[in-house]
């Protein structure tokens, strides 16, 4: 299948919307509200009894509120309800494969907000998380071509240089260089991402062949429909978790912070 043909298959797709949120003001606000309500009733009297009540204190238990929203599907060991599982295929893994929470991603390469999470948060979960083996990252593919055309090319690109080992080195490329290409003609575009492959010293000629077959685009259709059948409706999007506890959704460019809320408590169950 050519890049054209993908495009307009994806035409007579049910509309995407990429509509990027964080949590909803009103609900921040919400768990504030309960959370110190709760406190002030004694809601919380086992673990905020004492007259020695810390600031930590509170927001821990805010914290704690914050995730029970956020995985209200998730099991707790009393339940009988199957943990929500969500695949992980066999798509490019960054970190320890053995890490015990995975984050895994669907991410549009052309998508400003991916861009933004992956220059600003990832590094900070890098080094808090993936570098001390607690969590790896799984990327996933969820090119939005009705408004980024060069999404796609960008995905096989990464997929190519998967093959010779070169993930994240392309997959920090086309994020840290998106201006560079994102309005390009995709002609123009796809020799960028051969530039690029040439500058990380890829062989050259298998690249190549690899980035104008098509060779993933399967792949990529793959990643894409189950992205939607999980409700990913915009990108990025994520899942955190394992199968053994179940994910915790986080929908588009959170904050370092609210990664480190559902890890930690994760890591602690």
């Amino acid at each position: 299948m050519s890049f054209d043909e993908f495009r307009d298959n994806e035409k007579h797709s049910e509309n995407i919307s990429v509509k990027k949120s964080t949590f909803n003001s009103v609900i921040v606000g919400l768990i504030i509200a309960v959370g110190i309500a709760a406190f002030l009733s004694g809601s919380y009297v086992s673990e905020l009894n004492s007259d020695q009540i810390t600031e930590k204190d509170l927001d821990e238990a805010l914290a704690k509120m914050e995730l029970k929203l956020l995985q209200n599907q998730l099991p707790t060991k009393q339940a009988a309800v199957a943990p929500i599982k969500i695949s992980a295929d066999d798509d490019p893994i960054m970190g320890n494969p053995n890490a015990p929470i995975t984050i895994i991603e669907f991410s549009d390469f052309q998508c400003p907000f991916c861009a933004r999470f992956h220059t600003q948060t990832l590094p900070l979960i890098f080094e808090e998380y993936i570098d001390q083996g607690k969590v790896k990252l799984i990327f996933r593919d969820f090119p939005i071509q009705s408004i980024h055309p060069n999404a796609l090319p960008a995905s096989v690109a990464a997929e190519c240089a998967n093959e010779q080992s070169k993930f994240r080195e392309m997959h920090d490329m086309l994020f840290e260089k998106q201006n560079e290409w994102n309005k390009l003609a995709t002609a123009d575009a796809i020799s960028l991402f051969s530039k690029y492959a040439s500058d990380m010293q890829l062989q050259q000629g298998v690249f190549d062949t690899c980035l104008t077959s098509g060779k993933y685009i399967e792949e990529i259709k793959n990643d894409l429909n189950e992205g939607r059948e999980y409700g990913v409706s915009g990108t990025p999007g994520f899942f955190v978790g394992n199968d053994e506890i179940g994910y915790v959704e986080l929908k588009g460019a959170q904050p370092f912070e609210s990664f480190k809320k559902v890890i930690d408590i994760q890591l602690d169950t």
